[in-house]
């Protein structure tokens, strides 16, 4: 591939701008990295959005559906113009059935609505037969179009009543548009016929505005929409990555954090505890100056000067006795066994004594 043809992220970048942000192709989730990170993708991108249109479809193939929609509109509006005044001719014979239960009508109304009615059954069961040509099967009870052709009635109440069948016709759709315009437009209610036909002219606009908007409102929604996932599907990468982030942070810095915070603790309540010794220590001298009073307080000091003259006096003797017993210690055995000797010697003669003692109670 030749240096020419490469793509700098500068022109990517560009790239985006115009095919992504723009309406040349179809809604894709492509974001800035990936059109930055393939630069001949997104050239691709950009030579096709001069073949495609919007939908995904090739210009020629856009242009064929196009004009096959028109076609089909075309047909639409034909069926809807036959099928309307079909419907709007039922409605006025179920109108004359209602009518003949109420109200006397006149000659000329039961002779047009037969006349209608006569034509109508007619053409429809005409049309339900058809060519006669194209019939494998023959028709239900024998008939032929001819058949039923004879039950077309006169020529002249067929012109008489085509030329009233406007009129009715007129009438009865007029209703109609009047009836739409009250329900897109209560406050026209009160208005006069002339004032009604002319908002009823400019309805059909006002209908074709707002549903080009509601269709722009749409268009516009999707795209939104698209936004918005591609938004979600970046927010939830960012959140991931936040997520590791916060992970190793932990991993890293938890320790040494949980340490220091640990000496921490331990100063505050080695502060504290000296903080309560001194508050307990407070407390005791306060309960002892509010129980001892000064003369109690130099009365206790003579005893314990006392006290500690006692003290001071035997720990003299018993270090005199330490002395001596050191002194004894010098001869080591012969001690040992002159203290046996000795022990022995007194254990005699306290037994000698406790028998004199006794000879002598005997003889008294």
């Amino acid at each position: 591939m030749a240096s020419g043809d490469f793509c700098s992220p500068g022109e990517g970048m560009e790239i985006l701008q115009q095919v992504v942000c723009s309406k040349q192709l179809p809604p894709c989730n492509l974001s800035k990295e990936d059109l930055l990170q393939n630069p001949y993708f997104s050239k691709l991108l950009l030579s096709l959005s001069q073949h495609v249109d919007e939908s995904g479809l090739s210009l020629t193939l856009a242009k064929e559906q196009a004009q096959a929609w028109k076609e089909v509109r075309l047909h639409k509006t034909t069926w809807l113009r036959s099928e309307i005044l079909h419907r709007v001719i039922q409605e006025l014979l179920v109108d004359y059935y209602v009518k003949m239960q109420g109200t006397n009508l006149t000659s000329e109304d039961k002779k047009f609505h037969e006349t209608l009615e006569q034509r109508l059954l007619v053409t429809e069961l005409t049309r339900l037969l058809g060519p006669s040509q194209e019939r494998e099967i023959p028709s239900l009870l024998g008939l032929e179009k001819a058949d039923l052709l004879e039950l077309m009635p006169l020529s002249e109440d067929f012109v008489w009543m085509r030329a009233r069948l406007q009129q009715e016709v007129e009438e009865q759709l007029k209703k109609k548009c009047f009836t739409l315009l009250c329900y897109y437009d209560p406050s026209s209610d009160a208005d006069s016929e002339t004032v009604k036909a002319a908002k009823v002219w400019k309805l059909a606009e006002v209908l074709v505005d707002q549903q080009q908007q509601c269709q722009d409102a749409k268009s516009q929604q999707k795209e939104q929409m698209v936004l918005l996932e591609k938004k979600n599907a970046t927010y939830s990468q960012v959140l991931l990555r936040c997520l590791t982030l916060l992970q190793r942070l932990l991993q890293e810095h938890r320790l040494k954090t949980q340490s220091e915070l640990d000496h921490i603790n331990a100063q505050y309540l080695e502060v504290k505890c000296s903080a309560m010794i001194l508050k307990l220590r407070m407390e005791e001298l306060k309960i002892l100056s509010d129980t001892y009073t000064g003369e109690k307080v130099e009365v206790h000091r003579l005893i314990r000067d006392r006290l500690e003259g006692a003290i001071h006096l035997q720990e003299q003797d018993m270090e005199k006795s330490r002395q001596v017993l050191n002194s004894y210690e010098v001869l080591g055995e012969e001690f040992d066994r002159l203290v046996k000797e000795y022990t022995v010697l007194k254990q005699a003669i306290e037994n000698k004594r406790w028998a004199l003692q006794e000879f002598n109670k005997a003889y008294r």
